[in-house]
């Protein structure tokens, strides 16, 4: 064989590796185990189709995951995202979505991160689920002073989180997605899935913050037990947090939950979500009532289903016009001279955020006017 012959033979060979090969373990994530990407334009699904306010600016090497929001009491308000790739976190302003800065950086000191994924701002803090690192860290805004991290203990795979305040403290629950011990791409038995979800207890100490583990929770049966966990979301009025069950096997879709960890027997969107439930929103309006927007995560344009807050039914559904393959989503009500009655936020095909602005959505599915007060 002549060199110029082996050399392309090599070539060859490396391009047809470089097709083929597997994705590393250490970058799966629940939703990659699917043969064939679910495309919106092939699903039949009724939707509005509403125009993204605007899009940031595309960053791929970040693997932009999921935002959140954060209001300084000046007014001065950032769009904070998960970059799972780069270990950081991106900050955005959140009228433009002009880039302002990054934060942390891949390893496991303080300050620093492993495959971040689910995030969540209360008050001046913002809680970041670092997956690699097992754990969840907890910083100060604006300055993103690293406060604590907690979990590294009790967590193998964790991915979302939701966190309110209580009466001197903080609690967090976060969805732990441990495979079997005998195959990493299966669930667990249903036996083994009683510690989907860890809750804990934040609070202030001399000098600091504690964390405390205060228990666990996950049905067991086959109607309520959660295969894939991520994304996790509460209503603490009507005592119900919602968990999006991924494992399109089983059949993805949102189940019902009590705030106590306990399966309500009730799942929602079970014929309406086709490709995988993804994150979930809450707009929260006077008198308990509001709407629940929650991801379809279709790999060509994302599908948002909107429900009725008080009684889950369903109210419609909106799609943006370019905005794709959603994980996380969050819903900022705090209104401004840009977005008036709030905004809703949305990863784009895991590299950017796209930013609804909910006059839209209420119009486009006839939505009742959200009071606040």
């Amino acid at each position: 064989m002549s060199l110029r012959v082996a050399m392309l033979v090599f070539a060859s060979c490396l391009a047809a590796c470089a097709t083929t090969a597997p994705v590393a373990q250490h970058d799966r994530e629940p939703d990659e185990a699917m043969e064939v990407d679910p495309l919106l334009s092939q699903a039949g699904i009724a939707h509005k189709v509403i125009a993204e306010a605007f899009l940031t600016a595309a960053t791929p090497l970040d693997n932009i995951d999921s935002p959140a929001s954060w209001r300084a009491p000046d007014g001065k308000r950032w769009l904070i995202a998960t970059g799972k790739a780069s270990d950081r976190l991106v900050v955005y302003d959140v009228d433009t979505g002009v880039t302002l800065r990054t934060v942390g950086g891949p390893g496991a000191a303080l300050g620093q991160m492993q495959r971040p994924n689910g995030i969540a701002v209360i008050d001046d803090y913002v809680l970041v689920v670092e997956r690699d690192n097992q754990r969840v860290q907890m910083f100060h805004l604006p300055d993103f002073k690293p406060l604590l991290v907690f979990g590294a203990e009790d967590l193998k795979q964790p991915y979302g989180l939701w966190v309110r305040a209580q009466k001197d403290s903080l609690e967090v629950i976060v969805s732990d997605n441990y495979m079997s011990p005998q195959n990493e791409d299966l669930p667990p038995p249903l036996a083994e899935l009683d510690r989907r979800y860890k809750r804990y207890q934040l609070r202030r100490v001399p000098g600091g913050w504690d964390a405390r583990l205060m228990g666990t929770f996950g049905d067991t049966t086959q109607a309520g037990a959660i295969r894939i966990a991520e994304s996790v979301f509460g209503d603490v009025e009507h005592d119900r947090l919602l968990l999006a069950e991924e494992d399109v096997a089983t059949g993805t879709r949102l189940r019902e939950y009590g705030l106590d960890g306990s399966y309500r027997g009730r799942d929602i969107g079970a014929e309406l979500f086709k490709a995988q439930a993804e994150g979930m929103a809450l707009m929260r309006c006077a008198g308990g009532t509001g709407f629940w927007i929650a991801t379809d995560q279709f790999k060509d344009r994302s599908l948002f289903h909107v429900f009725d807050r008080v009684t889950l039914a369903h109210l419609g559904a909106f799609a943006g016009k370019k905005t794709a393959n959603t994980d996380g989503v969050w819903l900022d009500q705090s209104g401004d001279a840009r977005f008036p009655q709030g905004v809703f936020y949305a990863v784009d095909d895991d590299q950017a955020v796209a930013a609804f602005d909910w006059r839209d959505i209420a119009k486009a599915l006839s939505l009742p006017a959200c009071r606040t007060k």
